[in-house]
């Protein structure tokens, strides 16, 4: 009888243990996190069919949970912890749904290093801005990986995915070494899962379908690990590309959204109006600040609202996240002013705080120094500090373009227009924190359809020596050109000799044409005169107003100097030392950085400068 009954009893329990629901986790994000860090709270959010209403408990030593959140989708719950006292290893979390119960471990990991160690790109570093899919092919096919959406990879359709990925990045860092920039900026590596539509792709990395994970064609997660690695290890920073702003359409919260308040206006219910005046006007109206922040920035990308705080600290964590677990060196925010101030206000507070010598850009697509000022921390305009330590120069890029459209007996105009750019510095808290640049992927090339070397040495010369962190377009170094005329794809066009089956291989010298060869040995030989060089980063910079068609740039620390002489005109002139005589203190021998000519200089120094010739003189 005893052992008909255990018999019994085993089989009760077998048939219910058969018979109890199944929990099935969809997803958890973070996928780890770090304990040590100065804000020891976690956002933990759990993925699953109904999973909005479970408890969740651990007994893991030095952890509480402080709060779940139930927002309106039923299949999302946000965790938040306090990780203040714990130690790295997998903590437990005992899930239970109704009968449905589930262990989870969640990893805890130490930090690779505290967060004062970790530091950003500055004035010393020269950024070098690319596409990885435009840029080189590593791996044999990126044809055929698994993605939602289908694809296509066609190198003769500018707005479709042309195949190159991080692996041809990583075989190609010697060439950033040779050329002699110190910071890799890629555009977007995460997933954009987004298919095809009318021709165009996602290949340019802005519409983000996974914040955790790399996209696929350009390759996993450890090959973007390894690709940073590398790059450190040869001296060059990496540097991400992020957006908050907006996420694409194919995201898996455009079909099952955490809360009904997770995007401003769902279903494309407003446009933005691509007018950032609001953001910074005293006077601005709420419908016309609302269309600037509220408003999508194309059909295929929802807008974020930075407003919701859940969505705020997810978007929060996920750059911390890549910080911590990949070594970023460094963020571009993209589209800063659409979203919203205060949310990002927050983020970069936390970013500063914890990471107090990183840098992160925003970028602000408009052309007056005053407003750009304002976005910058510390500003004395601002009535609220956005704590955003860099911002883009789009006026010193606006300047550049006008003047180099100037005809001869305008061109002074021109030269002035740059001059003017600097003037306005005082607005900014910290004009050496701001970002400078010819061009990039969203606007036409520097050189345009043209191939004009002696413009594009004056304007290289400036960037590479005025008080702003320097930034190179992709293949400017390899007078690559291009205007958008309808696509964007025209200034994004693929590195030659990055691709199998190229028929010209411009990563070498044998590989280039004379004329490239000679930019790029040019611009090779000022890159690497600009590294650890004190004067051009710590120096004092004092300008001249452009007269008779040269303008002139000076820099000085501890009695060194360097001196950019630029000849505007399209017709021989004369350098007269007399009106710079403050900068020349006494009769020196002065080397012309490019090209190792020796000047005597003196103060009635008289030097003979050829049609548009630029001179940048060390003494």
């Amino acid at each position: 009888m005893k052992r008909t009954l255990t018999a019994a009893l085993l089989l009760f329990l077998t048939l219910n243990m058969t018979a109890a629901p199944k929990l099935k986790i969809t997803n958890i994000e973070p996928k780890h996190w770090y304990v040590g860090m100065k804000d020891a709270s976690v956002q933990i959010l759990i993925s699953a069919p109904g999973i909005r209403d479970a408890e969740v408990t651990t007994a893991y030593p030095g952890v509480t949970i402080d709060s779940l959140v139930r927002l309106d989708s039923p299949n999302y719950l946000f965790v938040y912890a306090n990780l203040k006292d714990a130690k790295a290893g997998m903590m437990p979390l005992d899930i239970q749904l109704g009968k449905k119960r589930l262990t989870v471990n969640y990893e805890l990991r130490e930090r690779e290093m505290p967060g004062e160690q970790r530091r950003g790109f500055s004035k010393a570093d020269v950024l070098y801005m690319f596409m990885p899919d435009r840029f080189a092919q590593g791996r044999a096919d990126n044809s055929k990986e698994k993605t939602r959406m289908p694809y296509t990879i066609d190198r003769s359709q500018p707005s479709l995915r042309h195949g190159g990925d991080l692996e041809g990045v990583r075989q190609h860092l010697d060439y950033f070494n040779e050329l002699g920039v110190t910071a890799l900026w890629l555009t977007p590596v995460l997933e954009n899962d987004m298919g095809e539509e009318n021709g165009m792709s996602s290949y340019h990395g802005y519409a983000t379908t996974d914040y955790y994970r790399v996209d696929p064609r350009f390759g996993t997660n450890a090959d973007y690990r390894r690709l940073i690695d590398d790059a450190h290890a040869k001296g060059l920073k990496v540097v991400m590309d992020m957006i908050f702003n907006h996420c694409g359409d194919r995201h898996p919260w455009m079909s099952d959204a955490p809360s009904a308040d997770w995007f401003n206006n769902p279903d494309y219910g407003l446009q933005t109006s691509y007018k950032l005046t609001p953001v910074i006007d005293p006077y601005a109206s709420d419908f016309d600040m609302a269309e600037t922040v509220d408003g999508w920035f194309v059909k295929s990308m929802p807008d974020l609202n930075q407003r919701n705080p859940h969505l705020m600290l997810y978007l929060t964590q996920n750059s911390i996240w890549w910080i911590e677990a990949f070594g970023i060196d460094g963020i571009r925010m993209d589209t800063y002013p659409y979203a919203d101030m205060k949310g990002m206000s927050s983020w970069m507070k936390r970013i500063n705080d914890e990471y107090p010598n990183y840098n992160v850009v925003g970028e602000s697509w408009v052309t007056e120094p005053g407003f750009t000022a304002s976005l910058q921390k510390d500003c004395r305009l601002n009535d609220e500090n956005t704590w955003l330590n860099s911002v883009m120069d789009f006026a010193f890029y606006d300047r550049m373009s006008l003047a180099k459209k100037e005809e001869t007996d305008d061109w002074w105009q021109g030269m002035n227009r740059i001059y003017n750019v600097f003037v306005y510095d005082k607005l900014y808290a910290d004009p050496s924190s701001v970002l400078a640049f010819l061009d990039n992927h969203d606007t036409d090339r520097f050189l345009a359809n043209g191939c004009d070397t002696l413009a594009l040495k004056q304007g290289l010369a400036l960037l590479l020596t005025i008080n702003r962190i320097p930034q190179l377009y992709y293949g400017t170094e390899i007078l690559m050109n291009g205007t958008k005329d309808g696509s964007d794809g025209f200034v994004r066009k693929d590195f030659p000799g990055g691709f199998p089956g190229d028929k010209q291989n411009c990563f070498t010298a044998e590989g280039r044409t004379k004329a490239q060869n000679a930019m790029f040995n040019w611009l090779s030989k000022l890159l690497h005169w600009r590294q650890d060089n004190d004067v051009i980063i710590r120096g004092k910079q004092k300008q001249f107003i452009p007269y008779n068609g040269i303008y002139v740039m000076h820099h000085e620390y501890n009695n060194r100097h360097a001196m950019l002489i630029i000849n505007g005109k399209n017709q021989p002139n004369t350098f007269n030392a007399t009106r710079y005589k403050e900068c020349i203190p006494q009769a020196a021998k002065a080397r012309e950085v490019t090209s190792g000519r020796t000047y005597n200089l003196s103060a009635d120094t008289t030097l003979k400068l050829a049609p548009r010739q630029t001179l940048i003189l060390e003494y």
